[in-house]
């Protein structure tokens, strides 16, 4: 017996339709703060996923030769496709750029809960653009976003990369790839940061003769975590490192204080400066989104200022700023919570759908009803058509399996006298209708 490929799932029709209505609620927010929906293929070339990540990332890809013998790979995450396309496509079109997508996405790693080897991913990118206003833009798109899936009790968590790499470069530590480095320094110093690992950090900070009294003042700096106060602490502990320059601090404070603008439903922002995602193309302000009920993490959206054109291609003559949402960690959330809560409705508006009618053509001609049931569809009613012929009892049965609501059913006399009944399912009630669409849609 054939069966399903291991990590990943099959969608029946009440899954599909609940996804369906969160992507579409999710692509109505990108198009209302002025993003454009675009797609890329699902495989792309090898060299493309290398180019971002080196060739380590090879183990987690499902990677292949064609037949012409070119390395491809189906594609394990979807902003290194959009910045191939700008390359190929896009790099005369006015900026900034606002483009938004949607897929689904192949990594080669052991699944588990709200993690599986094919996942979708939804995402946003603002190219071309670079600041504090271009960067609340896509913080704000991302939780209006999240309010609209109706998630409760998340918060989002913000940091600067710029804060970090000013005072490691400050502390003597080189932002340069030196020769026998696999990264810059700072790169290695923000992994440890990134992780919190201070034995780590601590090891590499005495290897480079940096004091220890500089860890602990960063250690303090990762500990500070709340609203916009944390921002004056941040500055007295920058100023006790001999960080002279505080403008990456400046533009986060007026990151913070246009998302405020943007964004009035803003729930629990956490500053924290030690967030630093871990992948060092990101250049200013990053993020990530929280939902504590996952366990975990918890993390279903992140993202951030970064620069990647240059790798395929194009000056990065700004940074961009974006973020990638995880469809199934949402989905996931939005799930557990209608469970906890005894919700019917996982999704806002999922259950908000057209009636189904359904017709049934006894002892006559189908022809007859035909164009009947196209003007019904015509005019947005949802119809199904009985096709095999059904006796009256299993007709309703039939009709009852597939969660209709109403059921007309039509035979010779109904054709003869234009009349016929329609009934409610739900309770019995029968309602005598002229056979027209018009009349039917009138009761239904």
């Amino acid at each position: 017996m054939v069966s399903r490929a291991r990590g990943v799932r099959d969608f029946p029709p009440e899954a599909m339709r609940r996804r369906m209505v969160l992507e579409n609620l999710l692509e109505s927010k990108a198009s209302a703060h002025g993003f454009n929906r675009v797609q890329t293929p699902i495989f792309e070339t090898l060299d493309l996923f290398t180019a971002k990540s080196g060739p380590g990332v090879i183990s987690q890809l499902y990677a292949f030769k064609d037949k012409g013998e070119r390395d491809l790979t189906l594609r394990p995450e979807l902003t290194a496709p959009v910045m191939r396309m700008i390359a190929d496509e896009l790099r005369m079109e006015t900026k900034p750029l606002r483009l938004s997508y949607f897929g689904q996405c192949f990594r080669y790693e052991e699944f588990k809960t709200g993690r599986y080897r094919e996942f979708f991913q939804y995402g946003v990118e603002l190219i071309g653009a670079t600041g504090p206003l271009a960067e609340a833009e896509v913080i704000a798109l991302s939780m209006d976003m999240i309010d609209a899936c109706g998630l409760e009790n998340w918060y989002v968590k913000i940091g600067h990369v710029g804060v970090l790499k000013d005072i490691l470069t400050g502390l003597g530590l080189s932002d340069e790839l030196l020769e026998g480095q696999s990264e810059p320094a700072t790169a290695t110093a923000m992994r440890f940061l990134d992780k919190a690992d201070w034995d780590g950090l601590s090891d590499f900070f005495s290897k480079n003769q940096i004091s220890k009294d500089s860890l602990d003042l960063l250690i303090k700096l990762a500990e500070l975590e709340g609203g916009k106060e944390t921002l004056s602490s941040a500055r007295e502990i920058l100023s006790k490192l001999g960080i002279e320059s505080t403008n990456a601090l400046d533009e986060l404070e007026s990151c913070v204080n246009y998302v405020e603008l943007l964004s009035p439903a803003i729930p629990e922002l956490q500053i924290n400066l030690c967030v630093a995602r871990g992948l060092d193309y990101y250049t200013g302000m990053v993020f990530e989104v929280h939902v504590p009920a996952l366990g975990g993490e918890g993390q279903v959206l992140g993202g951030g200022s970064y620069k990647l054109l240059h790798l395929f291609g194009l000056p990065d003559l700004d940074p961009s700023c974006g973020f990638g949402l995880g469809f199934d960690r949402i989905m996931l959330a939005l799930e557990a919570q209608a469970e906890a809560s005894g919700r019917a409705e996982v999704v806002p508006g999922e259950l908000a759908r057209p009636s189904l009618l359904a017709v049934v053509p006894f002892n006559v001609d189908p022809s007859s009803v035909l164009s009947m049931v196209a003007e019904l569809r015509n005019a947005g009613q949802r119809v199904e058509l009985e096709l095999k012929g059904r006796k009256i009892g299993k007709a309703f049965s039939w009709a009852d399996g597939i969660g209709a609501d109403y059921v007309v059913i039509i035979g010779p006399k109904d054709l003869e006298s234009g009349q016929a009944s329609v009934k409610r399912l739900s309770d019995g009630e029968q309602f005598s209708v002229s056979l027209d669409s018009k009349s039917i849609l009138e009761i239904l």
